[in-house]
């Protein structure tokens, strides 16, 4: 075999290796709790660095949810659960409008709630043997420095080889099940037209009440 020859079997099979390392690596799917664990850690110490920020303009916080959070989330499915079987009575850009307006609710309604948080620490329950499954709950508790435990429940899918939230339960309660009787009432009086009306009316309304708060707050602090 000729020194070429060599030098070619050496560089295929250093490709080879890049390859196999490449598909191992992906191969590794980081588990939902610490998944949860590392992307609340994250925002958590997120607001305390930029709380003066975060005082003095608000809209970072959407900033901060987009970036962390939405990520995170299976937001077509959500939708699709949130929606219930009036999904399939809707056309293709009213599902798409669909889903970009209530990812849209959601950050702004958990932008909210970002703002309020403080003191508070979340810890998030061991999960049993999951491997072979695609679907898991994650529990967790948000402890509140004088305040009730929060218990809540986190339901995920294995989406593209990644952990990912389609629902939340706050206290027992179902997000995507509260939202479906909300829509179905909507659905009933006018359609996917006034559901799509009534998101774009309640996105507004997160904001202005949100925008009342922040008003309230920055004449405190001068």
């Amino acid at each position: 075999m000729s020194k070429a020859q060599i030098k070619y079997l050496m560089n295929s099979l250093y490709v080879v290796a890049l390859l196999i390392s490449s598909s191992l690596a992906a191969a590794v799917v980081e588990s939902p709790v610490d998944m949860l664990k590392r992307t609340s850690d994250e925002v958590i110490e997120v607001l305390k660095q930029q709380r003066d920020e975060i005082n003095a303009n608000p809209e970072i916080v959407y900033e901060i949810v987009d970036k962390y959070i939405v990520p995170h989330l299976d937001d077509v499915t959500l939708a699709k659960l949130a929606l219930g079987k009036n999904w399939r009575k809707a056309s293709n850009e009213q599902k798409i409008e669909f889903v970009d307006e209530f990812r849209e609710l959601l950050i702004r309604t958990y932008g909210k709630s970002l703002q309020e948080f403080k003191d508070q620490k979340i810890e998030f329950s061991p999960l049993r043997d999951y491997s072979g499954e695609e679907r898991v709950i994650v529990k967790s508790e948000v402890l509140q420095s004088g305040g009730p435990t929060i218990p809540v429940d986190y339901r995920m899918r294995l989406k593209d080889g990644e952990w990912k939230v389609y629902d939340i339960i706050i206290d027992g309660v179902s997000l995507v099940t509260n939202y479906r009787g909300t829509f179905a009432q909507e659905m009933r009086k006018g359609g996917m037209e006034q559901v799509l009306k009534m998101l774009r009316e309640k996105k507004e309304k997160v904001s202005e009440e949100k925008a009342t708060t922040d008003s309230s707050v920055a004449e405190k602090n001068r």
